[in-house]
């Protein structure tokens, strides 16, 4: 990986933003990621988000921290916050952001128990694939503190497949709709595509239920997306 996501966070913090980073993926096109987004206060974070840190209590991991806003949040209430992500610049940023207890880390590495797991901006997305779903939540739930949670939201891609008469155009024989090869370049340059999850309600109940784990909504979002709570 060449690190372009820590690359733009470095930039921007270091006032040397130009523009900002492109994402795409084998179903959609071109999209640009602001980076002023990545830095976002509290106030300016869609509702979804701001309702998961509100639910946040006791000690809490921050799962793909990016450039550690969620985690500022959470260390200004008062709580214990580990971030963890795998890009060197993000995790540089957000010990110049002020984020106390942050290491670059893959989520299944990490070995440390919490009261609050926090996985937000399509947290099922680091699962990649549909068939590593149970064995992502089973790493999870081994993580948890008696009575932890896991925070997590993701978006029902279904919408993207749909004709202008609602018909769906999904391929039976294809993989689930929800595995996305996903894209990013930055400054002219392309990372190494990467597998992005994004998983349906009733997909993410079942395998729940799978590893037994309790999965309940928490709230819809604005956009085909929502929050659940894992217990």
């Amino acid at each position: 990986m060449k690190d372009l996501f820590g690359k733009a966070l470095q930039d921007y913090y270091t006032n040397n933003y130009t523009e900002d980073l492109i994402t795409s993926t084998n179903i959609s096109g071109e999209d640009e990621l602001p980076l002023p987004y990545l830095f976002r206060r509290f106030s300016e974070m869609p509702k979804l988000e701001q309702k998961a840190l509100q639910l946040a209590k006791g000690s809490v991991l921050d799962v793909g921290c990016g450039a550690g806003s969620h985690s500022l949040y959470i260390q200004n209430k008062g709580l214990k916050v580990k971030a963890i992500d795998i890009s060197k610049g993000a995790v540089k940023v957000c010990k110049e952001r002020g984020v106390v207890h942050v290491e670059l880390k893959d989520v299944l590495s990490e070995t440390e128990t919490f009261d609050t797991i926090l996985l937000l901006m399509n947290g099922t997305g680091i699962f990649q694939e549909l068939s590593q779903v149970p064995k992502y939540l089973k790493h999870l739930k081994s993580l948890l503190n008696p009575k932890g949670q896991i925070l997590i939201d993701s978006s029902d891609i279904k919408y993207m497949y749909e004709d202008d008469d609602g018909g769906l155009w999904i391929d039976t024989n294809a993989n689930y709709y929800g595995e996305l090869d996903y894209f990013l370049s930055y400054k002219g340059e392309n990372e190494t595509p990467m597998k992005w999850l994004y998983l349906d309600f009733e997909r993410l109940q079942l395998a729940c239920k799978t590893v037994g784990l309790q999965c309940e909504k928490i709230m819809n979002g604005d956009h085909h997306d929502f929050l659940v709570k894992l217990f």
